[in-house]
């Protein structure tokens, strides 16, 4: 009866399936639809006749970061960076487990030998004699190999060659993360020194009125009001002198950590370099197709494309499995006899098990895997999309900086005039000290805030870097 219902339910299928060779029960992928627009056109001012740039994930880290100090730093940082290491050996890992899963699909076949001694007492020998029997096998054979009629161990080793794909993807991110980190450091400290630099022209520049304010007030010129408010720009500068030191300190300790060792003082930066990429522009127009290159989001898609062929495995639960079990060997009584003229010895155990009764764990196991890949989906989508409103934000910023860094320093410019008419009107007596301490004030804001403005676009073509998807070594 048992073996009518599996001819006619089964035999069908695995003839279907045995004659397609490399078939599973995987369900067909299909890249899913980007959940966002077509291109960033609408995020910042576009020409439309301005064509896409080359894609950041063509082209090497070398080329697009050009300061020589900062790439000595960034190769300093991927050789030493523990997280990197981590990721490498990540990799390393899911190789092996690929491999591992990759075996399945071949017989192993192992060689045995075996001696067996035992005392046979006298009631059971048959001869009134207690007997000792003695008995030597050697062979080779296959242990439980499974025939992959269903897919179920391809599907395995695609599930697992999708995760060794996605670590690998996995290392990259992390490698352009660490890259762009490491860049960000530097515009950091190279920022804060110039902060730093500047701290220290104006307390020069404050101790010098003071030391003036003070020889008037000392022959009677200058009020005590006048001594006192020079005594206030003296003091805000020595503040902004121990801050920024501080800064530049903890701004070196963060370097050290992403490189991953103490970087040499001529790697170090004094001051923001211009030169920092030869990146000169990023085109808005550019497709959103381009983030298909970014690792997290390759990543995401091998992740989706292991769940899916886990469904090819769970599915294939369903049906019979058939293992074979073989060995050839030779055996004797004798240990002489091992190889002698009829020794030879084989078994041959085929097993097909068949799912009858399992409480529903196939279903659940079925469902599960079905879950996990919507699950995948859901994560794939959500990387876009947030990959997406990366760019945004940095074509947002790009759209306005370079507009920015010209208001900045035309403003600089004009405090600049302004401190410097103040000190002409206070010295001929038309104004108080406090217009020229107002003036003073403004202009070290102004330059202040173009080292800041100017730090934000060198950052937001690291930004550029990073979340267009790096380039490789």
């Amino acid at each position: 009866m048992m073996t009518g219902i599996f001819k006619a339910r089964f035999l069908p299928a695995v003839m279907a399936i045995f004659l397609a060779g490399c078939s599973t029960l995987a369900p067909q992928y299909t890249r899913p639809d980007m959940p966002v627009a077509s291109d960033w056109t609408d995020t910042a001012k576009v020409n439309p006749e301005e064509k896409p740039g080359q894609p950041l994930a063509q082209i090497p880290w070398r080329d697009y970061f050009v300061d020589a100090q900062l790439q000595k730093l960034i190769e300093q940082a991927l050789d030493n960076n523990r997280d990197l290491r981590v990721a490498v050996l990540n990799i390393e890992r899911s190789r092996a487990q690929y491999q591992i899963q990759r075996s399945d699909l071949f017989p192993k076949v192992d060689g045995t030998a075996d001696a067996t001694a035992k005392r046979v007492p006298e009631d059971f020998s048959g001869t009134g004699q207690a007997q000792v029997l003695h008995q030597y096998t050697v062979g080779i054979g296959v242990s439980s190999y499974e025939l992959d009629l269903f897919g179920r161990v391809r599907s395995l080793k695609a599930q697992a060659l999708d995760q060794y794909l996605a670590t690998e993807q996995a290392r990259r991110s992390v490698q352009i993360s660490l890259i762009a980190q490491v860049a960000t450091s530097y515009l950091n400290l190279a920022a804060d020194k110039e902060r730093l630099q500047l701290a220290e022209e104006t307390l020069s520049s404050q101790q010098a009125s003071y030391r003036l304010i003070k020889s008037r007030f000392d022959a009677g010129v200058a009020s005590a009001l006048e001594l006192y408010q020079a005594q206030t720009s003296v003091d805000a500068a020595r503040l902004d002198i121990a801050r920024y030191t501080t800064l530049v300190a903890q701004d070196q300790n963060a370097l050290t950590l992403v490189v991953g060792a103490s970087p040499s003082a001529d790697s170090l930066p004094t001051s923001l370099s211009e030169r920092l990429t030869s990146l000169q522009e990023i085109s808005p127009g550019l497709p959103s197709e381009v983030l298909l290159s970014r690792p997290d989001i390759l990543q995401a898609e091998h992740v989706l494309r292991g769940a899916n062929a886990n469904i090819g495995a769970a599915r294939a639960a369903f049906f019979p499995t058939i293992t074979l079990t073989s060995s050839v060997g030779s055996g004797s009584s004798d240990l002489s006899g091992l190889f002698g003229s009829g020794s030879l010895s084989w078994n041959f155990v085929p097993r097909v098990t068949l799912p009858i009764f399992n409480a529903g764990s196939n279903r659940a196991n079925l469902q599960v895997a079905k879950t996990d890949r919507d699950i995948a989906v859901a994560q794939y989508e959500k990387a876009i999309q947030v990959a997406f409103r990366e760019v945004s934000d940095a074509l947002a910023l790009q759209a306005t900086i370079e507009e920015q860094v010209s208001a900045q320093q035309s403003l600089k410019e004009a405090t600049e005039q302004s401190y410097r008419l103040s000190q002409v009107r206070y010295e001929k007596g038309v104004d108080n000290y406090l217009n020229v301490l107002d003036s003073q004030r403004s202009l070290y804001g102004a330059e202040q805030s173009l080292i800041t403005v100017r730090l934000s676009r060198l950052t937001n073509l690291v930004t550029f870097y990073k979340v267009l998807g790096g380039g490789g070594s």
